[in-house]
C-alpha cells in the first residue's frame, strides 16, 4: 500500500497507527514524526519562510479572495509518487491543501480519504476513519481508546479545583481567538476558554476584547508556529500599551506553547496539549509525562 498524506495531521496518524513504511510521500509543512522529514514532498506554500504574521493574513486573504490557496499540489510530484490512498483534509484551506484541490483525474485513481474533525471527538473519529482506509483498524481502536484514557486521567486530576478563565490566541497580527478542538482542550485540562468557541472557526477579535475578557491566563498558540517563531511574532502585542493592562500580563500568566505541535493540528497530540495545559494551569496536578 502506498500512502500519501496531504495534511501533516494525516501523516502523524499515519505513523502513530505503525504504517510510517507505506508513507511513500507528504507535505512540505510535514516535520513529525522525524522519519517523515526525509520523505518526498508533493505540496508547496506561495508564503515564503519567515514571512511576517501580517503578511500571511494579507496574503491568505488576498487568495481567499480569488478563490484561490496560498497552498498548491505539485501535480507532477503526486503522479510520481503512485498513491494507492490519500489522506486529505476538508476543514480548512487556510491550513493546507484540500481534498477539493486534488487533481480531478488521476491514473490510476487512489482511493480518497478525506479528514474532517473539527473536535476532539471528530479527530478520533478521523483516526479510525484512517485505520479503517489502511487495514488498521485494530490499531486505531486501541490508539482512540488510549488517548480517550489520558484525557481521562487528565480530569480526574482536575476535577474540583477552581477553573481558571483562559484566552487563547491563535494569531497574532491581526488576533484571532482560538477555535475548534482548542476551547476543548482547555477545558479538559480544567480551564474555561473566556473567548474562542469550541467546535467554531477561530474569530479575529481585538487586544481591547481580550482586555475586555481579562483573563486568570493568556496563551499563545499561533497557528504553524513553534514557540520560538511565536515568541519572535509576539512582539507586536508587548508593544502595545493595552498588553500591560491584562491581570494575566502583570501576574506573569502569559505562556507562549508549541502551537503547531499541540494544537493547531488535528491529530494524536492534541492530547500531549491537554496534558500540558493542566500542569500550567494546576501546579498541584504535576506532570503527565
Amino acid at each position: 500500500m502506498r500512502i500519501v498524506s496531504l495534511v501533516p495531521a494525516a501523516t502523524e496518524i499515519a505513523f502513530a497507527l505503525g504504517a510510517g513504511d507505506d508513507v511513500v510521500a507528504v507535505t512540505h509543512d510535514c516535520d513529525y514524526p522525524e522519519a517523515a522529514r526525509a520523505l518526498p514532498r508533493v505540496t508547496r506554500s506561495t508564503i515564503a519562510a519567515g514571512t511576517s504574521s501580517r503578511d500571511i493574513d494579507t496574503a491568505v486573504r488576498v487568495a481567499a479572495a480569488a478563490d484561490d490557496s496560498t497552498f498548491h499540489v505539485d501535480a507532477a510530484a503526486l503522479a510520481d509518487a503512485r498513491p494507492d490512498i490519500l489522506l486529505g483534509q476538508t476543514l480548512c484551506q487556510v491550513c493546507a491543501v484540500t481534498v477539493s484541490q486534488l487533481p480531478v483525474v488521476m491514473d490510476p485513481s487512489p482511493e480518497i480519504v478525506p479528514l474532517d474533525g473539527d473536535s476532539i471527538a471528530g479527530i478520533f473519529d478521523d483516526i479510525e476513519r484512517v485505520g479503517d482506509a489502511i487495514g488498521r483498524a485494530r490499531e486505531a481502536s486501541r490508539l482512540v481508546r488510549s488517548l480517550r484514557e489520558r484525557i481521562e486521567r487528565v480530569r480526574e486530576r482536575v476535577a474540583g479545583l477552581p477553573r481558571p478563565t483562559v484566552v487563547a490566541l491563535e494569531w497574532l497580527d491581526p488576533l484571532f481567538s482560538a477555535g475548534h478542538w482548542v476551547p476543548e482542550q482547555v477545558a479538559a485540562a480544567g480551564g474555561t476558554e473566556a473567548i474562542g468557541r469550541a467546535n467554531a472557526r477561530s474569530t479575529e477579535i481585538t487586544l481591547d476584547d481580550v482586555v475586555a475578557a481579562d483573563p486568570d491566563y493568556v496563551l499563545i498558540v499561533p497557528c504553524g508556529f513553534d514557540v520560538a517563531r511565536a515568541l519572535a511574532e509576539s512582539g507586536v502585542l508587548v508593544a502595545d500599551e493595552r498588553w500591560s493592562r491584562l491581570r494575566a500580563v502583570r501576574e506573569a500568566r502569559v505562556f507562549t506553547l508549541d502551537g503547531n505541535a499541540y494544537f493547531s493540528r488535528p491529530g494524536p497530540r492534541v492530547v500531549d496539549g491537554i496534558e500540558q495545559l493542566a500542569s500550567l494551569l494546576h501546579d498541584r496536578v504535576g506532570s503527565f509525562s
